[in-house]
């Protein structure tokens, strides 16, 4: 189910399809992180705002690009098997609908919450179905932040997601967000992949 209509445009969706195509990754300093068991990592630190982008490039085998996007959209069945959800939800905000995530982190980190837009778009791309999902950080009076609570006020998030032409997925997604002092470099580079996606929307 695609996510209502809000503030992404067609070109951002193009974008997210040809990094899919061709990564881009010439032009800035990408650093590695991580290259293992089919998905390859990079970081690149933007100097102006100091705020890392990550890139992922994968294939998850045994698992349609169809349900994968399901999945992703499916923030009530994402409850039952995260458990870094603290709460989660999603209601409309000015005509839009706005999604709240508090993530737990362990003592002595303070736990993280985001307040977000989302669109998913299914597309043809010569003959190629891609599915896309857009997301960023919005501000909402509906959602005012907490008391031991870090808001995440600076993310975004592309994901495009395409047959690996078996039965599996081939998958890319970039993320911006706030580090508020812990680098996701300093993770353990087993549980990078992991804490990337399971530790934030």
């Amino acid at each position: 189910m695609a996510g209502a209509a809000c503030c992404f445009s067609d070109e951002q969706f193009r974008e997210a399809c040809a990094e899919l195509q061709k990564p881009a990754l010439t032009g800035a300093d990408w650093q590695l992180l991580v290259e293992a068991s089919g998905i390859t990592i990079y970081r690149l630190l933007d100097q102006p705002s100091g705020l890392y982008e990550y890139k992922v490039f994968g294939v998850l085998e045994g698992c349609s690009p169809a349900l994968l996007a399901d999945v992703y959209m499916d923030l009530d069945y994402r409850k039952q098997w995260d458990q870094y959800v603290k709460e989660l939800y999603e209601k409309e905000s000015d005509e839009q609908m706005v999604a709240y995530w508090e993530v737990k982190y362990p003592f002595p980190l303070s736990n993280r919450d985001y307040v977000y837009t989302r669109q998913r778009r299914d597309l043809d791309v010569d003959g190629r179905k891609i599915y896309v999902v857009l997301a960023q950080s919005i501000s909402a009076p509906q959602f005012p932040e907490k008391s031991g609570v870090i808001r995440v006020k600076q993310y975004k998030q592309s994901l495009a997601i395409e047959s690996d032409g078996k039965k599996g997925s081939r998958e890319w997604s970039s993320k911006l967000f706030e580090g508020h002092g812990e680098s996701v470099s300093e993770l353990p580079q087993e549980n990078l992949r992991r804490g990337l996606g399971l530790r934030h929307p």
